[in-house]
C-alpha cells in the first residue's frame, strides 16, 4: 500500500491538505503502444517512430532489471533464441533501418529508438544487440557510437564490410543494386569506397575499450558474406585490441540457415553478459554530490518499514517525470516499506514561492524522511532571479525543513533549459545553479547536477537535446535524472552505510543570507481587515476573463480587487511580506505601505501573463526587523498594460 498525497489543486488552499490523501495500491502496469498482436505466445506491438517501423515483444513477466535484446534485420527469422529469452523475461525489440546500411542516419534512428523505449518502458540501460546478415552493420556502428549502452553483441553471419557485401569486391557474390544503394547511403563513390572507414571492421576501438564481448555464428561455406572478409577480420582485429571474441563455425553451411537449431550457446552468451551488465554499479558520476548522505532516511525505510518522501518544485516536478520514477525505484529498493509520497510540484513556481508554501504543502503533513527540491530552471527562466533571491529561496527551504524536521534528508536537483545549457556548454555557471550550489555546499546537502551531466553528454555527442526532451524532459531525460539519483542511493545506502547506526547530528550553520525565507508561511485570510468595498473573496468568473487559468486554480477562492484606492490591512509577525498571486492579462500594480511608510509600487504583470493567469510570488518588503508589522495594500492600474486586477491565492510572510 502506498499513500499518495497529491499537490493541492481544485480546492481552497485554506482546506486541510490531509483531506486530499488518497490511499491506493500502486501497480506498475506497462501500457505498450502500437498495434497489438500475438507472436509465439507473447504480446507483440508494432508502432511507428518517426518514419521507422518498430516492434516490441513483451515477456509475460519481465525479469529484474528489464533486460532486452535488440534485433537488427529479418525479425522473426530463426527466432528460437529470441523466444527462449522472452520466456526468461527479456523484451525483444526491432527498429527497421536495413536500407540504410549502418550509416549515420541509421545510427540516429537507433539513438531515437533507444531513448524512446528505455525512457518509456524502463528497459535496461545496456542492451544485447543481435544482428543477422546486413544487420551486422548497424549493431556494430551503433555500438561503436554508444559503447556505454551495450551489454554484448551477437552477430549472425554478419556483414562487417560493405565492400564484401553488397560490394562483391572480394570472393562473395555481392549485389549490384544494393551496392549502389549503399554508396548513396554512405555518401561515397566507387572511387572513394576503397578508403572508406565507416564499416564495422574499422570501428572496433570503442568496443574494445568498453570491453564489450562479441559472439559470431557463421557458416564456413558462406559465399554471400564470406567469413574471411568479415568475421575473420573482426576476430583478428578485436583480439589484437584486447577484446573478448567468440565464434561458432558451422561446417559446410552457407549464408543460410542462420542461428543454431539448438540456441543454448547463444542464450548462455547473452544471459551471462547481460547479467554482468545488470550487476554493474555505475561509477559515481561527478555530477552526483553525496555530501552528508541520506543515512537517516535509508535507515528509517529499512528498519521501520515506513517512509514519507516529498517532492517540491515547478512543472518538472509536477509532471509525470522523474518524481514517479523515483517513487518506483524506492518501492523496488525497499519492497517491504509502506511509503507515503507527497507531490508538491506546482508549475511556474520558483524557490521563493516554494519557501513560502513549504509549511502548508509539506511540513504540515507530519514527519518527512526524504525531501526532493527542484527549482533551478524556474529560478532562471520564470522568476529571472538574481543570485540573492535564488539563495534566499533555497536556503529558506532547507533551513525551515531542518528546523521542523532535524533528521530529514534533502536532495536538490538542477534541471536544465536552453539558457542554462548554453551557459554550461560555454564554461559559465548559470546564476540560479551557482546560487543553489552555494546553498547545498554550505549545508552539505546532496545534489544532482543533471544540467551539467546533460551538457557534458551533448558536448561528447552521447546525447542530443531532442533525445533529452527539452526543458520538460522526455521519458529518457527523466530516466537519466533518475539514474543519477539511483547512483546517489547506491552510494548512500550501501549495506555498510545502512548498518551504521550512529549517525551524526545535523546542526544548522550560520545562514548565508540572514534574510532568507526560513520562516516562510501563508498568512491566515481571517486576519485580513477588508474595506467596506473593493475587495472580495470568491471564485473568479474565469470564462469571462481573458487568458487561461490552470485547472488547479479554477475552483479556488481568491482574494481579489480591481478597484483603485481600496485598502486592505493585515498585521503580521516576521521580516518579509508578500503575496502569492495569479497575474493575468488584466494584472494591475500592487501598492503597499508597511508600518505607515511611503507607498511602494510592485507591477504584478509577468512576461507570461499575456495569455495566462500566471502564478507568482511578489515580495513587498524583505529584510525587515523580525517583529510585528502592519501591511496596507491597494491596487492601481498598470500604465503599460492597462489592467488593474489583483487576485491573491495567499498572502505570505517570513
Amino acid at each position: 500500500m502506498v499513500r499518495q498525497i497529491p499537490s493541492p489543486m481544485n480546492s481552497n488552499l485554506s482546506l486541510v491538505l490531509a483531506s486530499l490523501i488518497l490511499i491506493a495500491s500502486i501497480v506498475h502496469a506497462v501500457a505498450y503502444e502500437g498495434t497489438k498482436s500475438e507472436w509465439h505466445g507473447f504480446e507483440r506491438y508494432d508502432f511507428q517512430l518517426g518514419d521507422r517501423n518498430c516492434i516490441l515483444v513483451a515477456p509475460k513477466s519481465a525479469t529484474e532489471g528489464h533486460p532486452w535484446v535488440w534485433r537488427a534485420r529479418f525479425f522473426g527469422h530463426e527466432p528460437q533464441a529470441d523466444i527462449a529469452l522472452l520466456k526468461k523475461g527479456y523484451h525483444i525489440a526491432y527498429c527497421e533501418v536495413g536500407g540504410l546500411f549502418g550509416n549515420s542516419e541509421a545510427v540516429a534512428h537507433w539513438d531515437s529508438f533507444y531513448a524512446h523505449v528505455v525512457g518509456k518502458y524502463d528497459l535496461a540501460r545496456k542492451v544485447a544487440l543481435e544482428g543477422m546478415s546486413r544487420g551486422g552493420l548497424i549493431i556494430y556502428n551503433w555500438a561503436s557510437a554508444n559503447p556505454d549502452k551495450v551489454a554484448c553483441l551477437y552477430g549472425d553471419a554478419p556483414v562487417c564490410d560493405i565492400r564484401s557485401w553488397p560490394g562483391g569486391k572480394g570472393s562473395g557474390k555481392g549485389s549490384e543494386a544494393d551496392w549502389q544503394k549503399a554508396l548513396v547511403a554512405h555518401g561515397i563513390t566507387e572511387e572513394t569506397a576503397e578508403s572508406f572507414k565507416g564499416c564495422p571492421v574499422d570501428r572496433l576501438q570503442p568496443l574494445a575499450k568498453a570491453k564489450i564481448p562479441i559472439l559470431h555464428v557463421v557458416g564456413d561455406a558462406d559465399n554471400v558474406v564470406p567469413v574471411s572478409e568479415n568475421s575473420d577480420i573482426i576476430e583478428e582485429r578485436y583480439l589484437a585490441l584486447g577484446g573478448s571474441f567468440e565464434v561458432i563455425r558451422k561446417p559446410g553451411i552457407g549464408h543460410h540457415p542462420h542461428a543454431l537449431e539448438d540456441p543454448e550457446r547463444i542464450i548462455a552468451f547473452i544471459e551471462s553478459h547481460v547479467k554482468n551488465a545488470l550487476a554493474e554499479k555505475l561509477k559515481l558520476s561527478g555530477n552526483v554530490l553525496p555530501r552528508s548522505g541520506l543515512g537517516h532516511s535509508g535507515r528509517t525505510f529499512q528498519e521501520t518499514a515506513k517512509g514519507t518522501v516529498a517532492f517540491i518544485g515547478g512543472s518538472i516536478t509536477e509532471m509525470k517525470g522523474y518524481r514517479p520514477m523515483v517513487n518506483r525505484v524506492l518501492e523496488q529498493r525497499f519492497p517491504d516499506t509502506e511509503f507515503t509520497f507527497i507531490d508538491a510540484g506546482i508549475s511556474s513556481t520558483c524557490s521563493t514561492t516554494g519557501a513560502f508554501r513549504l509549511q502548508g504543502h509539506i511540513l504540515s503533513q507530519g514527519k518527512v524522511d526524504l525531501l526532493f527540491v527542484e527549482f533551478a530552471v524556474n529560478d532562471d527562466q520564470d522568476a529571472a532571479h538574481a543570485h540573492r533571491e535564488s539563495v534566499r529561496g533555497l536556503e529558506g527551504i532547507i533551513r525551515h525543513a531542518r528546523q521542523v524536521l532535524p533528521s530529514v534528508d534533502i536532495v536538490v536537483t538542477y534541471f536544465v533549459n536552453p539558457p542554462i545549457l548554453k551557459a554550461l556548454q560555454s564554461g559559465a555557471v548559470p546564476v540560479s545553479i551557482a546560487a543553489h550550489q552555494t546553498v547545498t555546499e554550505h549545508y552539505q546537502v546532496p545534489s544532482i547536477h543533471l544540467a551539467r551531466e546533460v551538457a557534458e553528454r551533448i558536448n561528447n555527442k552521447q546525447l542530443t537535446w531532442k533525445q533529452f526532451g527539452g526543458t520538460h524532459p522526455a521519458p529518457y531525460g527523466n530516466r537519466l535524472c533518475t539514474d543519477l539519483i539511483e547512483q546517489l542511493f547506491d552510494h548512500a545506502w550501501s549495506p555498510d552505510s545502512l548498518s551504521v547506526r550512529a549517525l551524526h547530528v545535523r546542526k544548522l550553520p550560520t545562514p548565508i543570507d540572514p534574510d532568507n525565507y526560513e520562516r516562510g508561511r501563508f498568512l491566515d485570510f481571517k486576519a485580513v481587515q477588508l474595506p467596506k468595498s473593493g475587495w472580495q473573496f470568491g471564485v473568479p468568473s474565469w470564462k469571462e476573463l481573458k487568458g487561461n487559468c490552470r485547472t488547479r486554480f479554477r475552483d479556488m477562492t481568491l482574494l481579489s480587487s480591481s478597484v483603485s484606492n481600496k485598502i486592505l490591512t493585515i498585521d503580521f509577525q516576521g521580516s518579509a511580506v508578500g503575496a502569492y498571486v495569479l497575474a493575468g492579462p488584466d494584472a494591475g500594480v500592487a501598492e503597499t505601505s508597511i508600518d505607515g511608510g511611503s507607498w511602494q509600487k510592485t507591477p504584478l504583470y509577468h512576461r507570461h501573463s499575456e495569455g495566462l493567469h500566471y502564478p507568482r510570488t511578489v515580495v513587498f518588503g524583505a529584510a525587515l526587523a523580525n517583529r510585528k508589522h502592519t501591511l496596507r495594500l491597494r491596487v492601481s492600474a498598470d500604465p503599460n498594460h492597462g489592467g488593474s486586477a489583483m487576485r491573491i491565492v495567499r498572502l505570505v510572510a517570513n
